[in-house]
């Protein structure tokens, strides 16, 4: 099964040296725009559509947001913030950490004792637990630490910065707080996608993780995020009517986790793949009516039927986030773009950019 065409991103020379290019983990679409973040780094980056002939040739153009320019964070301004996540709702952008530990890798030179010496450490990176909201400015479409918009003031707020980051949360919840200790490529929680949907009464939030799959059903939670009282610059999760500050649904998605999200329209897709550090299936499912849904769910297998299955390399090509171009962009109505960490040698260009896939939807 091949795409319907590949689009190229093309990236800065900052960004490449970087490795930004070759570490894509989350993307959403905003109009000509395309949002895009890397996991090494505490940035957001904006791509802007090349457009010929009626249709996206593919995105350069590009502008590094730092998120410590905008928004409070726990750890160091240089430290990654394991960026997972990308959601565009209204005026603002929406990004999230993994909310992961990490495990020291085993290197190929390490001899055996300093090897599990290293396998033994966990580390744990406080910029990685955040969730950061982020005013678009009308007049360069940039976000903007604050944004007076017909006397309304939006300011750039972030939960997670003091001491309530999502994981605090979840210390009581009686299926994930036992993988709250355990590093994420370990089935310990990871936060792998964010989607948003407008409702009247505020923005709903959709969380997906990786990690922990419990026994072979993943772990999607529903959150309402507000402005703090006091602090514009702060979030804070608003109460269900059970008094609890998210809510958990259970998806089946075949043993696998999920590796991002994306609404399309009252729907949500749902980019599944491994919990674990493997190159193994990865589909497209659809939710329908997901991000309207007012009750915590099991939702089973035939509920998410799967609407693409995903090609993926062996240690390369791992599809990790989705997003749906417009119509006005691809020329053709809308279709899926699919962004890919560990990307395949093929797909770098002579010219430095990297190849993205683009798939129409059954």
């Amino acid at each position: 099964m091949e795409p319907v065409r590949r689009l190229p991103l093309h990236f800065d020379e900052a960004s490449r040296a970087g490795m930004t290019h070759v570490n894509l983990s989350a993307v959403r679409a905003d109009g000509p725009h395309l949002w895009v973040a890397g996991d090494e780094t505490a940035t957001v980056e904006r791509l802007t559509a090349v457009v010929e002939d009626g249709r996206v040739q593919g995105y350069d153009r590009q502008v590094s947001v730092p998120l410590a320019e905008l928004v409070d964070l726990p750890g160091p301004h240089d430290e990654e913030a394991d960026v997972e996540g990308l959601a565009r709702s209204g005026p603002w952008l929406w990004a999230v950490g993994s909310h992961s530990l990490k495990r020291k890798r085993i290197r190929d030179h390490d001899p055996d004792d300093k090897a599990r010496r290293r396998l033994g450490r966990v580390v744990r990176e406080p910029n990685r637990f955040v969730l950061v909201r982020l005013p678009i400015d009308p007049a360069t479409g940039l976000p903007a630490r604050e944004v007076d918009v017909d006397g309304e003031t939006r300011t750039a707020a972030v939960l997670g910065a003091h001491d309530d980051d999502l994981s605090t949360h979840l210390a009581d919840d009686d299926l994930i707080a036992p993988f709250l200790a355990i590093p994420s490529k370990d089935n310990g929680l990871d936060v792998e996608g964010i989607a948003v949907h407008h409702s009247p009464d505020g923005d709903r939030l959709w969380v997906g993780l990786r990690g922990p799959v419990l026994r072979g059903w993943a772990v999607l939670l529903e959150l309402r995020p507000r402005t703090h009282r006091r602090n514009p610059g702060r979030l804070v999760l608003e109460e269900f009517a059970d008094g609890a500050t998210y809510r958990l649904h259970l998806l089946d998605l075949r043993g696998l986790g999920i590796r991002d999200l994306c609404p399309d329209g009252d729907d949500l897709l749902v980019l599944s793949g491994p919990s674990m550090g493997l190159s193994g299936p990865v589909r497209v499912h659809r939710w329908v009516g997901g991000c309207v849904t007012e009750a915590a769910d099991v939702v089973r297998a035939a509920e998410l039927p799967v609407v693409l299955d995903l090609p993926h390399g062996q240690g390369e090509d791992h599809p990790e986030g989705i997003t749906l171009l417009p119509a006005d962009v691809t020329g053709t109505g809308g279709q899926l773009l699919v962004v890919l960490d560990s990307p395949a040698p093929q797909r770098h260009t002579p010219d430095g950019g990297m190849l993205a896939d683009l798939w129409d939807l059954t």
